[in-house]
């Protein structure tokens, strides 16, 4: 007795397959359809073969001048091209999604680079991407990038989490400043030991500025500082107000006019700069954008300050 043919296994079916089906369909023959797919031919009948394996019956009859497809073939075309143009939509919507340009990126960095450091270079990346809309959180907190309340993050410190992805951009100089209101006042200091005979304006809690001065050899202590202040904005605005000498990142004068550096050649340890994004966004193309952008802009903005 001979054994019936095994039944088809359509929930195997394996719709990839539709493709070379309608490669042979449309071009009459297996050499043909594999030149048309840049297959080997040998390759594009074991395909064919799946198929028919799957469906359980024939699609072509070879014959010496091609491949003539069965009834079943022609019947099922339709249905075939169907699914091949979903998967072209597919596609396409997927290419447009890696090349898109619009949409929303969350930037965040600390109070001062957000005042002063980053709307230039916003500026600039609205006018090459048009599309983009930037938030702006000014926040000290590296964590949020975890918590991916975040996109981006430019800091002053490197990131230390494992997760996530930083790039060094440059070192920001500090500089001894003050405004010429000040100085026309009190004079110019002309070496680091007259800074003790100045008015200065320092941090409150933190002792950054106190560990440099010990650092540098200079009795320079907190109750030295006539005023202080943590806000890294407020500290900014009290030297471009005249109350003293202060320390600041060399790009903020941009911003404080009449505030002139004193002191050039006083050695200040630099600032690093880093920017930094969550491992599992970085391929996400409005943020690669904004980050490349980032990442090509700033050190030009530092360089020029």
């Amino acid at each position: 007795m001979t054994e019936p043919p095994p039944s088809p296994d359509l929930e195997a079916f394996d719709w990839t397959l539709v493709r070379s089906f309608l490669a042979v369909l449309d071009s009459g023959s297996m050499s043909a359809a594999a030149k048309r797919l840049g297959l080997q031919q040998p390759t594009l009948s074991r395909q064919i073969a799946a198929l028919e394996a799957q469906i359980g019956a024939s699609l072509f009859e070879r014959t010496g001048r091609g491949a003539a497809p069965t009834e079943l073939a022609r019947m099922i075309a339709d249905d075939a091209r169907v699914m091949q143009d979903g998967a072209d939509r597919l596609r396409q919507r997927l290419t447009r999604r890696q090349t898109q340009t619009a949409g929303d990126v969350r930037i965040t960095t600390s109070q001062v680079a957000a005042s002063y450091l980053l709307p230039p270079v916003i500026a600039a990346l609205q006018v090459a991407e048009p599309g983009l809309r930037i938030e702006l959180a000014a926040d000290n907190a590296i964590t949020n990038l975890l918590r991916r309340e975040a996109d981006i993050a430019v800091r002053m410190a490197r990131p230390e989490q494992g997760s996530l992805v930083a790039r060094k951009l440059a070192d920001i100089p500090i500089i001894a400043c003050a405004h010429t209101d000040y100085l026309d006042r009190a004079g110019a200091p002309e070496q680091p030991m007259d800074l003790l005979d100045h008015r200065l304006v320092g941090y409150d809690r933190d002792d950054t500025l106190v560990r440099g001065f010990a650092a540098a050899d200079l009795p320079i202590r907190r109750e030295h500082f006539v005023a202080r202040t943590d806000d890294q904005l407020a500290y900014g605005r009290l030297v471009a107000a005249g109350v003293g000498i202060g320390f600041l990142a060399a790009y903020n004068l941009r911003w404080l006019p009449g505030v002139v550096q004193v002191l050039p050649t006083m050695p200040v340890p630099p600032l690093p700069c880093w920017l930094a994004v969550h491992r599992e966004i970085r391929g996400n193309p409005l943020v690669r954008r904004t980050f490349d952008f980032l990442a090509e802009r700033i050190p030009q903005v530092l360089a020029g300050a």
